[in-house]
């Protein structure tokens, strides 16, 4: 007489991977995890969970590079709107939260993936994917990516290999199953052939180190174009100071970047009804009653302020508008050089005519050697044969001759390698703008540029020699080295894992012994897989036709 009793299942607890499946899926019961091939639309949004993750990606190194010009980024927000705020702060915190959570869920997906555990989005998780878009807000400094590349390249390629080799081990057993090989890697190897840099250059060939001016003085210390900001620049041992030079109604230069006095002034108490006209309609002695240094304290742009002590915080609560006379004399006295910036005034302004004249008379009337000035517009440069000539525009040597010109003023998105180098052969002076950032800084070094002009005088300071400076024969053996180390890591990998998933398909369940338990259950017997229990558990088993599960059935009722 055979007796029947109860099959009694005990499940092994799964707590990570309920986690797992939980977080990505909403899956979190056992029952709603399959090991069956994902479909393809999740599939598809795997793809693009991988796209949103390269974008971030891409969007918050652009950021990270972004920071030499975030200054002018702050200036062009305030040119649309009005109001001078660091509009970084919430790019930055939103690009950080972002790519956070699409890391997040990519961690997930290849571990779904390791696991062979069938891919399913969680509908929100689709949402927030799928709206990633990337603004063009900022078009002009697009460029940056590929200048910072020259810096960041080498650098990046053996993090990708890093990352790569460390994805060996979630991806090798996924492609075994599918069957597929990719190139992928090979391609990531080759990348080196596709970098270039100036700093993959012989130690011997470098170039003394690039004078740095001061840009408005040392805006990230005082304010800017002020007699303070311009001593603080001194301090760090600038070359040459840059200022921007505007004309009042009664032919008195002063410096002043923007067109209005609204930012730099405390133009909205003195005069309210008269904040929005152009600077130069104002005469001298209404700009010189205004506070220059008050904006400085109350909205502290560049998160300074704190670190001044307070004699310095009275000095610049009671600063006044510069004039260019004081400017200049404060140069000559430091034994510097200038380079002027001039601003147009419009034309109802009675010196429209004579705005080179006046500029010209006060440079003579500050005693500065005029071959310490640069003057820098295009405009009656016939008159002003004594000072230094330098152009803003990008032309050819041969103009650059006939102009009499001998130096030339770009910016750094403008200057490439290649162009840096032929002008330099013809005898040109280079001087770069802006330039605030050690990495930048170095790689204009290795390219041999003379001078640049820096908002950040006091970081430039502290690199002594470039950040990194490689030989040609010291980057190839890095490059191999690294490729042959991650090739022999990955290959091991693979090797392993195929050995692996070779043993799990020659493995036939049928041939587990289930044992049933009368009284006390014992978890080292009755633990059973969830796959195991589907194929072979399912009340459909009593009628298969298998001899040896018919078998091993018969012994689970005695």
């Amino acid at each position: 007489m055979v007796k029947h009793q109860p099959l009694q299942q005990v499940y092994e607890k799964q707590l990570c991977l309920s986690f797992l499946t939980g977080i990505y899926g909403c899956r979190w019961k056992r029952y709603q995890r399959s090991h069956d091939n994902s479909s393809k639309w999740e599939c598809a949004w795997f793809i693009i969970l991988c796209s949103t993750f390269s974008l971030l990606l891409f969007w918050a190194y652009f950021w990270l590079e972004a920071h030499n010009d975030y200054n002018q980024f702050n200036w062009l927000l305030y040119n649309r709107s009005g109001e001078w705020k660091d509009g970084t702060v919430p790019i930055l915190a939103t690009t950080a939260v972002g790519f956070s959570y699409i890391t997040f869920l990519m961690i997930l997906a290849l571990c779904h993936i390791s696991l062979g555990q069938q891919l399913n989005l969680y509908w929100i998780h689709k949402v927030v994917s799928g709206v990633v878009s990337i603004s063009d807000v900022w078009g002009d400094e697009w460029d940056i990516i590929l200048i910072s590349l020259q810096s960041t390249g080498p650098f990046l390629h053996i993090g990708a290999l890093a990352a790569v080799t460390a994805l060996g081990w979630l991806v090798a057993g996924h492609v075994i199953r599918a069957g597929r090989t990719s190139n992928v890697l090979l391609v990531l190897y080759m990348v080196p052939l596709a970098i270039t840099s100036p700093c993959i250059m012989d130690r011997n060939s470098l170039k003394p180190r690039p004078d740095v001016i001061g840009r408005r003085g040392a805006p990230m210390l005082a304010p800017e174009n002020t007699l303070m900001s311009f001593n603080k620049a001194l301090q760090q041992g600038v070359s040459s100071l840059e200022a921007d030079v505007s004309v009042s109604l009664d032919g008195v230069p002063f410096l002043m970047r923007d067109r209005t006095l609204r930012r730099t002034t405390n133009i909205a108490k003195v005069f309210p009804d008269k904040q929005h006209e152009d600077a130069s309609l104002f005469n001298w002695t209404e700009i010189r009653s205004l506070n220059a240094g008050q904006w400085f304290l109350e909205s502290d742009p560049y998160w300074t302020v704190g670190s001044l002590t307070g004699r310095e915080r009275n000095r610049m609560g009671n600063l006044t508008v510069c004039s260019l006379v004081e400017m200049l004399r404060l140069t000559a006295r430091a034994n510097r050089s200038a380079l002027l910036n001039l601003h147009r005034p419009p034309p109802e302004h009675p010196h429209y005519k004579t705005w080179i004249m006046d500029t010209l008379w006060a440079v003579q009337r500050s005693g500065i050697s005029q071959k310490r000035v640069t003057w820098t517009p295009d405009t009656d440069r016939g008159r002003v044969r004594g000072l230094q000539q330098t152009s803003l525009e990008k032309l050819s040597v041969e103009e650059f001759r006939h102009r009499g010109i001998s130096s030339l003023t770009l910016r750094y998105s403008q200057a490439s390698n290649k162009d840096i180098q032929d002008f330099l052969v013809n005898n040109m002076s280079v001087m770069v703008y802006p330039v605030n950032e050690p990495w930048l800084y170095s790689v204009l070094w290795c390219s041999g540029v003379p001078s640049v002009s820096s908002d950040a005088p006091q970081v430039l300071r502290k690199v002594p020699y470039p950040i990194w400076l490689m030989s040609p024969y010291e980057y190839c053996l890095v490059w191999i080295t690294s490729d042959l180390v991650s090739i022999a890591i990955v290959t091991g990998i693979f090797i392993f894992q195929k050995w692996r998933m070779s043993g799990m398909q020659n493995y036939n369940p049928e041939q587990i012994m289930l044992s049933a338990v009368t009284r006390r259950p014992s978890r080292d017997v009755n633990i059973m897989k969830e796959k195991l229990i589907f194929s072979v558990c399912s009340p459909c088993m009593y009628q298969t036709h298998n001899p040896n599960v018919a078998s091993t059935i018969l012994q689970l009722t005695h």
